[in-house]
C-alpha cells in the first residue's frame, strides 16, 4: 500500500481567531477579487438548495449583503443565477442556465465517468449499496457518478450532491492519496473552519489514513452521519492524473463494518487499480 507521510499541519496560535481567506488578493496583483467573488456566490449552493436570498448568500459567503446584491445583480445578467419565488412572496436566486452549460461540458470530457459506471453498478448490485464517484472542490467531495442497487435502501445523495472532507470516507481517501503539501494546506483549513472539533476530526483523519496505509481504503462508520457506515479508495484518474476517489456506503443496519471490510473492500480495490491503469481492463 502507499507510504503515507505523518499528520501535520501548521502551529496555530490562536484557534479563536476567524478563518483567514484562502488567497491574499493584495499580495498578488494578478488576483481578481470580484471574479473571485462571484464564484464564491456560485459555490454556495448546494444541491438541496431551491434558492437562497441575499442574506443566506452573505452568511455563508462571509460578505457583506450590500456586496452580495451587487454580485447576485451581475450574475443574474449573466444568466448564472436567476430570481426565484417560494409561491409565499419570498423571492431569492437559483443557479441559472449558464452554470448548467459549464457543468456539463465538465462531466462530458470526464472520460472516466463512463468507464467507471458499468464497474461501479456492478459493485453497487452484488453488495446492495450506492457506489459512488467524487472529486474535490475545497472542503467538500462532490459526486460526479452515482450507481444504486435497486434491491437495497440507500442515501439520498446524486450527482452534484456535496460531502465533507473530513468526516467522509471519500474525502479521507482523498486526503490519503494528495500530495503532501496539499493535504497539510487542507488539514490547516479544516482546522481554520471548526477550532473546536478540530481535536476529534484529527484523531478520525489520523486514523483514517492509517487504515488506508494497512487496508487501502479509508472508513467512515457513524461519524459523517450515525446511521451511515462507508468505505472508499482514491486513485488517479488517467489523461489529467487528478485524484478521484469511490466509496461504497448506506444505512449502518444494511452494511456493517465487517462486511464492508470483508466482502466489498476486496472488490473496491480491484475496481479503482482497473480504473487507475489507462486503457488497461477496458
Amino acid at each position: 500500500m502507499q507510504n503515507l507521510a505523518p499528520l501535520s499541519v501548521r502551529p496555530h496560535q490562536n484557534e479563536a481567531k476567524p478563518p483567514k481567506r484562502p488567497i491574499n488578493a493584495k499580495a498578488d496583483r494578478h488576483f481578481v477579487t470580484a471574479l473571485a467573488r462571484g464564484l464564491e456566490v456560485l459555490s454556495a449552493f448546494r444541491s438541496r438548495d431551491r434558492m437562497l436570498g441575499n442574506q443566506e448568500l452573505a452568511r455563508r459567503c462571509g460578505l457583506p449583503k450590500s456586496t452580495i446584491s451587487r454580485l447576485t445583480y451581475t450574475l443574474t445578467k449573466q444568466g448564472y443565477l436567476e430570481h426565484a419565488d417560494d409561491g409565499n412572496g419570498n423571492g431569492g436566486y437559483r443557479l441559472g442556465s449558464a452554470v448548467l452549460a459549464l457543468g456539463s461540458t465538465m462531466l462530458a470530457r470526464m472520460d472516466v465517468r463512463q468507464l467507471a459506471r458499468p464497474l461501479m453498478q456492478e459493485l453497487a448490485d452484488r453488495s446492495q449499496s450506492m457506489v459512488s464517484l467524487g472529486m474535490r472542490d475545497r472542503l467538500s467531495m462532490i459526486y460526479v457518478e452515482n450507481c444504486r442497487s435497486e434491491s437495497a435502501l440507500t442515501l439520498s445523495l446524486d450527482v452534484g450532491s456535496r460531502i465533507p472532507v473530513a468526516t467522509t470516507a471519500m474525502g479521507r481517501a482523498y486526503l490519503a492519496r494528495c500530495s503532501e503539501t496539499q493535504r497539510a494546506a487542507l488539514l490547516d483549513r479544516i482546522r481554520d473552519r471548526d477550532p473546536k472539533t478540530w481535536p476529534q476530526v484529527r484523531a478520525g483523519i489520523e486514523r483514517a489514513l492509517a487504515e488506508y496505509k494497512e487496508l487501502g481504503v479509508c472508513t467512515s462508520f457513524g461519524e459523517w452521519q450515525k446511521d451511515v457506515n462507508a468505505i472508499a479508495i482514491a486513485f488517479h484518474a488517467p489523461g489529467g492524473r487528478s485524484v478521484m476517489a469511490i466509496n461504497c456506503g448506506g444505512p449502518g443496519f444494511n452494511l456493517s463494518p465487517d462486511y464492508l471490510l470483508r466482502e466489498v473492500r476486496p472488490q473496491m480495490v480491484a475496481l479503482a487499480h482497473r480504473l487507475e491503469e489507462p486503457g488497461g481492463a477496458f
